[in-house]
């Protein structure tokens, strides 16, 4: 099995990579997301790997993320996703957007990537629902942003999420809309709340 690649990009085009790793091209199939943030054709990239064997055809997918490539095994062994229909969701949404749909009951949100229906979604939030931890994502995205782990910020962020949801927001839309405000330490939650409802508007 091959778990990653590291080599120069040759072709960028629509979900599909090339990399020339010494002499050798490999096709990736990526997602969208991963797509815009390739490095341009020339530069060195590490891609973690997963290999789909079927009868017919052996696949590679690659993510530019580990976690992502985690997160994709634990989607694909759901009956109804496969390899193409994981894909598509980290297309739409981050490891961590995924991971905070699952946690908040948003099949909604999982339901937006393409061929990926309400009830599929759904399945995919009970089956994965208690093989992740809240604490775990909040600790990936606060590593992501960079920002201290201020017990008063993260209460201030905390209560505009709230916020929002109260006002029919999901917790998912409310908690990536509040990540997206940078909060302060002179800032109150409703000023992060009316920051963060820009965001949703």
């Amino acid at each position: 099995m091959i778990a990653y690649l590291i080599g120069t990009v040759a072709a960028v085009a629509e979900k599909k990579v090339v990399l020339d790793v010494n002499h050798v091209g490999f096709q990736l199939s990526v997602s969208d997301r991963d797509i815009r943030s390739m490095p341009q054709v020339g530069e060195e990239v590490k891609i973690y790997t997963y290999m789909s064997v079927r009868e017919d055809a052996i696949s590679l997918f690659g993510f530019l993320r580990k976690d992502e490539l985690e997160l994709y095994r634990m989607m694909i062994n759901v009956s109804g996703i496969g390899p193409k229909g994981g894909l598509n969701i980290l297309s739409v949404l981050s490891a961590d957007d995924v991971r905070l749909a699952v946690l908040s009951d948003d099949a909604k949100a999982i339901a937006k990537a393409p061929g990926i229906g309400n009830k599929t979604a759904q399945k995919l939030i009970l089956e994965l629902k208690d093989k992740m931890k809240l604490e775990d994502v909040l600790d990936n995205i606060a590593r992501e942003d960079d920002r201290q782990t201020d017990d008063t910020l993260e209460a201030v962020r905390s209560e505009a999420a709230q916020a929002l949801s109260a006002l029919g927001y999901s917790a998912s839309d409310a908690l990536r809309a509040v990540r997206k405000v940078k909060v302060t330490a002179e800032m109150t939650a409703e000023e992060v709340l009316k920051m963060a409802l820009r965001v949703l508007l």
